[in-house]
């Protein structure tokens, strides 16, 4: 890349390149972005952010623009939204968010709508709202149960979001579920370990795979939610406990685990077989 960075996003655009924004390079929160060409391999500049941030979100809407919401720039949580056109490379601002907001997660739902979860902005948020494309308006939606950061979030093929996980005083084992239809958030069955900094990946089958993160230590268990039941099962622990890092699911259906952070900074990966 141009510019050394962590604590940044990474989006796949229709076009087939990568899209990288903001960040921190360790003294400063950043408002660069930049594309990788996978036909070249070659980086390049694109528009800057209005605003720099770090510990934000990125999510893809249905007409391929990028919504960026919250983050911080150094003390200042972000309530401010930008929106990123690939045909001219140009950031501009829309709707502010209810709240300001870091370690949040931000999800495009079956109506086009994105919807954002908990994080933190000097507490910890329960809280949850919408983002509207066609308005590029905000508005409160039903609060969480639990107040919670570094959580996941993943929608079911029902289109139901389950959220699991993350912190509140410390590691959190709750699970909750939101129907977009109602607005409304209802407890699930708990996960069999608190966890926070995990991954969560929905299978071909349905069923929600998640894999490791931390509670009093780091994890290397992996555990299945069944939305039918409702429940949690355990299935085959990690070779390495890791949080932090990434699950990607391939197109022959089993998952890839990279590196993250354990005992170490890790570069190990490892391969989840669903069968």
């Amino acid at each position: 890349m141009a510019v050394a960075r962590q604590y940044h996003t990474a989006s796949i655009l229709g076009n087939g390149k990568v899209l990288v924004t903001g960040g921190s390079n360790g003294s400063n929160s950043l408002n660069s972005a930049e594309l990788y060409d996978p036909t070249t391999g070659i980086w390049t500049t694109t528009g800057y952010m209005n605003v720099a941030r770090q510990y934000h979100t990125a999510s893809i809407l249905g007409n391929g623009i990028i919504l960026v919401t919250g983050g911080n720039n150094g003390s200042i949580y972000l309530y401010s939204a930008e929106l990123y056109d690939p045909t001219t490379g140009i950031w501009t601002t829309t709707g502010n968010m209810n709240y300001a907001r870091i370690f949040h997660t931000a999800f495009l739902l079956e109506n086009g709508n994105v919807l954002v979860t908990g994080g933190f902005g000097r507490i910890y948020l329960s809280s949850a709202e919408l983002y509207d494309p066609t308005t590029g308006n905000w508005t409160s939606t039903g609060n969480m149960n639990f107040a919670r950061e570094y959580h996941t979030a993943a929608i079911l093929r029902n289109g139901i979001v389950l959220v699991t996980g993350g912190y509140y005083k410390s590691a959190l084992n709750s699970a909750e579920l939101y129907n977009s239809t109602t607005g409304i958030w209802t407890i699930t069955g708990k996960m069999t370990f608190a966890r926070q900094f995990h991954t969560a990946s929905i299978l071909e089958n349905g069923n929600v795979l998640v894999t490791g993160g931390s509670g009093s230590s780091y994890l290397s268990s992996a555990e299945l939610y069944d939305p039918i039941t409702s429940s949690w099962t355990i299935t085959g622990n990690m070779n390495v406990a890791r949080e932090n890092h990434t699950a990607s699911i391939l197109g022959n259906g089993t998952v890839l685990v990279t590196g993250g952070s354990g005992s170490s900074y890790l570069s190990s990966a490892e391969l989840y077989d669903p069968t």
